[in-house]
């Protein structure tokens, strides 16, 4: 009994474990499964790019402030960060890896760096 390719349903020659007749069939197969999650961790990776060159760009001292307004003007969206960092006091920062924000007064930001 010939086994067919998952992709094609052309007869697989070869192995007895092979799934696929080609590389090319593997992979667009492998594609069009993953294709939804794959969409979703792009997205989001492509909103913490933009968020992080964002904070890179208005903070090139390492600390500085700038306004809600100003952030919200470049097209930084909140929503998106990779960690939280809580100080001892509970001030809590929000960081995009290594760039930081603060809320000062719902108005204004203050962006660090963080020290590695």
């Amino acid at each position: 009994m010939a086994k067919e390719c998952l992709e094609c349903s052309e007869k697989i020659v070869g192995r007895i474990d092979k799934k696929f007749c080609s590389d090319a069939c593997r992979n667009a197969y492998n594609n069009n499964v993953n294709k939804d999650s794959k969409n979703l961790i792009r997205n989001t990776n492509n909103r913490l790019r933009k968020n992080y060159r964002i904070l890179e760009d208005l903070n090139p001292e390492q600390k500085t402030k700038t306004s809600r307004a100003k952030l919200i003007e470049m097209g930084f969206d909140f929503n998106y960060f990779t960690s939280i960092y809580t100080t001892k006091a509970g001030t809590v920062y929000f960081f995009v890896y290594d760039q930081g924000y603060l809320d000062i007064d719902n108005n204004y930001y203050a962006l660090v760096k963080r020290e590695k």
